[in-house]
């Protein structure tokens, strides 16, 4: 039996705000992670997010990803800046996928699939937002296929380690 976190209130009270911070956490050390390419990262942080989806719902994960967000951001340097935007449109994007997906799909997909579909929505929020507010150029699309690749295994990476923590809490609760 999967340790059900929404026994009490105060667990999903005390829960996002927990599971925000350690996402805001993951994220600033990830800032700190050379990548071969700016917008390449690995996305640990989605962990956060992707177990506050499976634990309580949508608007709670969403919730989680936006609060990692503006925290990270604060502590990073990159509040308000196109970084920022391209995280809040690409977090929206990311929540709404692996809710439709955890919501109508939950049987055929497990959280690695989940968590592929999130950071594949997420990498096209990030084009929508740049091609919508920043570049008007179609160009933009070009590196679609890229991020989508990347995206693969990011996602997948992300949903092992969520898959493995809900295992953990699964024994927890025996």
């Amino acid at each position: 039996m999967l340790y059900d976190i929404n026994t009490y209130p105060r667990r999903r009270i005390t829960g996002i705000p927990l599971l925000a911070a350690a996402g805001a956490v993951i994220f600033v050390f990830e800032a700190m992670i050379p990548t071969p390419l700016p917008w390449a990262k690995l996305g640990l942080s989605n962990i956060a997010v992707l177990l506050a989806l499976i634990f309580w719902g949508f608007t709670e994960a969403l919730a989680v990803s936006w609060l990692r967000i503006i925290v990270g951001g604060l502590f990073t340097g990159s509040l308000l800046s196109p970084a920022f935007a391209f995280g809040i449109c690409g977090g929206f994007f990311a929540a709404a996928a692996m809710w439709a997906l955890y919501k109508y799909c939950r049987r055929q997909f497990s959280p690695v699939g989940i968590s592929i579909a999130g950071a594949a929505a997420h990498s096209i929020g990030q084009i929508l937002t740049a091609k919508l507010l920043f570049i008007r150029h179609q160009g933009i699309w070009n590196i679609l296929p890229i991020m989508l690749l990347i995206s693969v295994f990011t996602g997948a990476l992300v949903g092992f380690i969520a898959y493995y923590i809900l295992a953990r809490l699964s024994f927890a609760d025996k």
